[in-house]
């Protein structure tokens, strides 16, 4: 097999999984150094890669112009690695390369889990290593996530105070930690003598105003999704406490100390803090965890004991071993 000259990689969605793709992009350019590295993704997810040093031409989708990507990278390439794999990425990049890769996803494993609560996982495998998994003798480091922000991104916060980052948002009801228990923890902290940060995006707006509210001394850098600035100020933080978000994957792209709290999700599916320390809680007593692997709107049981039996006071006390550990 000649070694590949061109290469485009394909992840579509979403922000964590895109971040997750960095360890792969590094170890591909450390063993083709002479190879130009493509990638594609939506727009909102762009920020995620645009600055990569080691990614040649971002390819911006758009579903309503799907058929004219698709010419843009027909036959162009010597390999094609599609970590999204579904039927979307598939129409597209089925012209675009002598060679192409997909992500097997453990789809079976999955659902034998959620659905039956039969763990047919070998262990707790991060994500960069199932996509390595696909492209054949690809190594990875030992190093965390990527993620390049502009030297003229100066962000909000001055860097001479405890800061303790606060994440209250997810895009599912199940991966949320309640937002009455964020207000108390971040009241623990002030009390402490920290400072605390709340973060978002658009989706987060009114939950970060409520817990902003409750913690008149906390500062809300919740925003219109400008992941960069978010990122900055990420790193002026001794520690990031959140929920299984896109913003998790943030935290350790910027090797920001983490403690996430798991409801709905298990760490068997990978979606795991990478490479950065960090803690992870949640309530194993429970047998209906994981009732999901993205999430819901409700709690199938309704009593949504995972998050509830989460307590403020044993999160804080675990951060502060986090911390004083660091």
């Amino acid at each position: 097999m000649k070694t590949p000259e061109n290469i485009l990689v394909v992840r579509l969605s979403s922000l964590g999984d895109i971040l997750l793709t960095t360890p792969v992009i590094r170890a591909i350019k450390q063993k083709h150094p002479n190879a130009t590295i493509d990638f594609i993704t939506k727009k909102e997810f762009a920020d995620a890669i645009k600055f990569n040093p080691k990614i040649n031409q971002l390819f911006i989708y758009n579903k309503n112009k799907h058929s004219e990507i698709k010419e843009q990278i027909n036959s162009k390439y010597d390999l094609v690695i599609d970590l999204q794999n579904n039927l979307r990425s598939r129409n597209l990049t089925s012209n675009a390369a002598e060679r192409i890769v997909r992500f097997t996803k453990p789809t079976f494993k999955k659902y034998m889990l959620i659905k039956f609560k039969i763990n047919l996982f070998s262990g707790i495998i991060p994500i960069p290593h199932r996509y390595s998994a696909s492209i054949e003798n690809l190594l990875l480091d030992n190093k965390g996530l990527d993620l390049f922000i502009p030297e003229q991104i100066k962000g909000t916060l001055v860097s001479s105070k405890s800061y303790i980052g606060l994440c209250p948002g997810s895009k599912h009801f199940t991966k949320r930690w309640p937002e009455n228990y964020f207000i108390e923890l971040g009241k623990l902290f002030i009390e402490k003598g920290f400072s605390v940060v709340i973060f978002g995006g658009a989706d987060d707006r009114i939950i970060g105003s409520k817990i902003s509210e409750a913690i008149p001394e906390s500062i809300n850098l919740c925003n219109d999704n400008n992941l960069l600035l978010t990122a900055r100020d990420m790193k002026k933080c001794q520690l990031i406490i959140c929920n299984d978000s896109g913003l998790m994957h943030t935290a350790s792209a910027v090797n920001v100390p983490l403690l996430t709290i798991f409801g709905s999700s298990v760490k068997e599916f990978g979606f795991i803090p990478y490479n950065v320390k960090n803690v992870i809680l949640e309530n194993k007593s429970l047998s209906c965890r994981p009732c999901s692997h993205i999430g819901l709107a409700r709690c199938p049981k309704y009593h949504f004991k995972c998050m509830n039996e989460v307590k403020p006071q044993k999160v804080f006390e675990e951060a502060l071993i986090l911390i004083n550990a660091l």
